[in-house]
């Protein structure tokens, strides 16, 4: 049994915003694990299921906020993202010790402004981007990089656990850095599950099954998990990067990061041609 601050804490009530693919398991798990939430989602029947199970709906996203508490963002890009924190009264509520932890895949640049724009009103910003697709999340199998202020992160820690976190990384407390780790996963990601397209479809093409192809390579020189899953959905044509908006916005951060480095990425370059229909190698 946990002492009196354990419980008390496990009781604080979570705001989270953004209840998609990944935010709406995510979320049920926080609810699993005993705490309350306060969940606001743009299209709002995807609440419905979370408020079945006790959760409180908001009609806006600053409803989702409580002084000196702890809000979690889930959406999809810069644009989203900045207009959460810019909504009426979110930061005004957060104040002084408030945490907001945004677990959206977006640029460092984003992340850095609005860790600034926190720090001015008191609050603070933590970033904890995930990897893991929505069974992961189920399955409670997810890495967390993150970077924020020490005291924040160690306040959050038990809360990113909650949700389904198998590991956290911690990258300092500078802003920009746990996202840049993500869009550096995700390229590399993007990378192999396209390499496993083009592999696969040349063992069809060429007379060999594609699954006992994938098989014999994942359980042998490429025994990763990525290669492993994306390996098997395609494979089976479950899956293709092309159904997903995901890889293309994801590559695009990482170039335009890259850009702003300094920093030559002719292979992100190539890539992101690729998935958007410029495909070089088949001209």
């Amino acid at each position: 049994m946990g002492t009196s601050e354990e419980v008390i804490f496990m009781r604080e009530n979570i705001g989270f915003i953004g209840l998609g693919l990944l935010g709406l398991p995510i979320a049920a798990n926080l609810l699993q694990a005993g705490y309350t939430l306060t969940v606001y989602n743009r299209t709002a029947d995807k609440a419905v299921p979370l408020v079945a199970q006790g959760a409180l709906q908001a009609a806006h996203p600053a409803d989702c906020v409580t002084a000196g508490g702890i809000v979690v963002t889930l959406v999809w890009d810069d644009e989203a993202l900045e207009s959460v924190v810019r909504s009426e009264d979110f930061l005004e509520r957060l104040g002084p010790g408030g945490i907001h932890v945004s677990m959206s895949t977006v640029s460092p640049d984003m992340g850095r402004k609005l860790a600034d724009l926190h720090a001015r009103h008191g609050s603070v910003y933590v970033e904890a981007p995930i990897f893991g697709r929505p069974e992961a999340a189920i399955a409670r199998q997810l890495w967390i990089p993150v970077a924020g202020p020490q005291e924040a992160k160690e306040r959050v820690r038990p809360v990113l656990e909650a949700m389904g976190a198998k590991g956290i990384f911690d990258f300092g407390e500078e802003a920009g850095t746990a996202v840049l780790v993500k869009l550096i996963g995700n390229f590399l990601i993007v990378s192999a599950a396209r390499s496993l397209e083009e592999a696969l479809g040349m063992a069809e093409r060429g007379g060999v099954d594609p699954k006992a192809a994938v098989n014999m390579l994942t359980s042998t020189l490429f025994a990763a998990p990525i290669y492993q899953s994306y390996g098997k959905m395609i494979a089976e044509k479950s899956t293709t990067i092309s159904q997903s908006k995901i890889p293309q916005k994801d590559v695009s951060l990482f170039l335009a990061a890259a850009q702003n480095a300094q920093f030559p990425a002719p292979l992100a370059g190539l890539l992101l041609d690729m998935l958007e229909g410029g495909d070089r190698s088949r001209h």
